[in-house]
Formats: structure tokens, C-alpha cells, sequence
């Protein structure tokens, strides 16, 4: 696994390249079909029942999602309800509070990767960034990538961005990129705000052609997308999905 690198300040003003979003927005925008192409279908809510999940997976095989997005106490049964379906599963990580040991992330990573589960979402332990402990959350996100990508599996990583200032998302964004994250993502849903052009457009700025930016948190219409899309995001995270698409003219 590779080795930790420590955040400089420089790390935070280098120029990565450039993520052409208007370009994307207008290329995904084209039609339902390849909006459901970034969208993760999601289902998160403790309450949610065996049911919801495999109607969930219904609508993300009926519909092409990115991915059907769930707690990992239903990974198995969304795994084999989309089984051959071509749509991949995604799980929650550390979720929502960001407050697991280590070793727990590491061991839930591997044992949903080899449930099959090909996307995990790990929400950051927000009190170490504000502890300024950048090298315990730098390990914390580095530890989980390095399984994560060992079994081949996409890494996203949460920021929680309602809850943090300026400079501590422009500090976690750098931290999760250097640590092996394949996406930052915004928000979780269950903190005091969600997704947010602004928080896109600066973590689309920090990352630039690097990484994915996954804009999530109380996306309900398509407008919301378009707007999200436009500031950088590309990939959406929502449970709203199949409304968002009914508005592009999906059935």
C-alpha cells in the first residue's frame, strides 16, 4: 500500500488540470438515459425494509442507474438481486457520523467487497479535521482506499460540507485526494444541509481532472441536477431518481 504523503500548503494552490463540466453537463443532459448513467440510486433510511430494497434494485436495473446505493446490512440482497443485471451495488461506509475505528472500516470494506459490493461511500471523521489531525484522517481514508482498491472496488469519500468552514473543506478535499479517493462526495443526507453548487464548484476546484466530485444530500429535481452538474459534479447521488428522470421524459 502506498505510503502516506503529509498535506503542504502548496498542495492546496497547484493547478491539477481541468474538468470540462459544462461540456459534461450537456453531453449527460441529452437525454433520461444518460442521466441514470451517474446516478446513484439510493436508499439509506434506517427504516428501510427488504421490500424497498429490492424495489430499489428493480428500478436501477429497469432504469440503468450508476449504481443502487444502500446500507450494508442489505449489500447481500441488493448484490443478488442485480446479480447479472450489469448495475453495480454501493454501500455505505462509517455512515453518517464518520466515527468507526479504523480497523472497523477496514474490515467492513473487505467484507462488503467480497459480498460484491463494487462502490463504498466512507463518510470522514469530521472531528479529527476540525481537531486538526490531518494525518489521523489522512490514515483513517488511506487504510479503507487500500482495501477498497485491492479489490478492485470504487472509493468515494464524504465530506459532510454543510458542517464545515472554507478552509477545512478545501483541506479534507486535498487529504481525501492524496489518500486514494476515486470521488469526493458532498454530503450524506443526514447532516444539517446537503449538496450545494458552491461546494461542488470548490471541490471540483481543488480536485480538478484527479478525481470525481459526487454531489449528494436532498436532490429532488431535475433542475437541482442541472445546476450540480454545471458546478462540476459527475456523479449524482439521490432517492428521488426515478422523478428526476420521469422530468427528462423516462416512463
Amino acid at each position: 500500500m502506498k505510503a502516506i504523503t503529509p498535506i503542504q500548503e502548496s498542495d492546496l494552490e497547484f493547478d491539477y488540470g481541468t474538468f470540462d463540466a459544462p461540456a459534461f453537463a450537456a453531453q449527460t443532459l441529452a437525454n433520461w438515459q444518460t442521466l441514470a448513467s451517474i446516478i446513484d440510486h439510493t436508499l439509506l433510511h434506517p427504516e428501510a425494509t427488504r421490500s424497498q430494497i429490492e424495489q430499489l434494485c428493480d428500478e436501477a436495473e429497469r432504469y440503468r442507474f450508476a449504481c443502487a446505493m444502500v446500507n450494508p446490512v442489505w449489500a447481500s440482497t441488493a448484490v443478488n438481486a442485480l446479480s447479472g443485471s450489469g448495475v453495480p451495488v454501493g454501500a455505505v461506509l462509517g455512515f453518517p457520523f464518520g466515527a468507526s475505528l479504523v480497523s472497523t472500516l477496514r474490515h467492513e470494506a473487505a467484507a462488503l467487497a467480497r459480498l460484491g459490493v463494487r462502490e463504498l461511500d466512507m463518510a470522514i471523521p469530521i472531528g479529527l479535521l476540525k481537531s486538526g489531525d490531518h494525518h489521523a484522517l489522512q490514515h483513517s481514508i488511506h487504510a479503507v482506499a487500500g482495501v477498497a482498491h485491492h479489490h478492485g472496488t470504487l472509493l468515494k469519500v464524504i465530506l459532510e460540507t454543510s458542517l464545515l468552514k472554507m478552509e477545512e473543506k478545501l483541506r479534507a478535499a486535498e487529504i481525501a485526494i492524496q489518500a486514494g479517493a476515486d470521488f469526493l462526495r458532498t454530503s450524506t443526507g443526514f447532516a444539517s444541509g446537503g449538496a450545494t453548487a458552491a461546494d461542488v464548484a470548490l471541490m471540483r476546484g481543488v480536485a480538478g481532472a484527479r478525481c470525481g466530485v459526487k454531489a449528494a444530500g436532498g436532490i429532488r429535481t431535475l433542475a437541482e441536477v442541472h445546476a450540480l452538474l454545471d458546478a462540476g459534479a459527475n456523479r449524482i447521488g439521490a432517492s428521488a431518481s426515478v422523478a428526476i428522470l420521469r422530468e427528462l421524459g423516462a416512463e
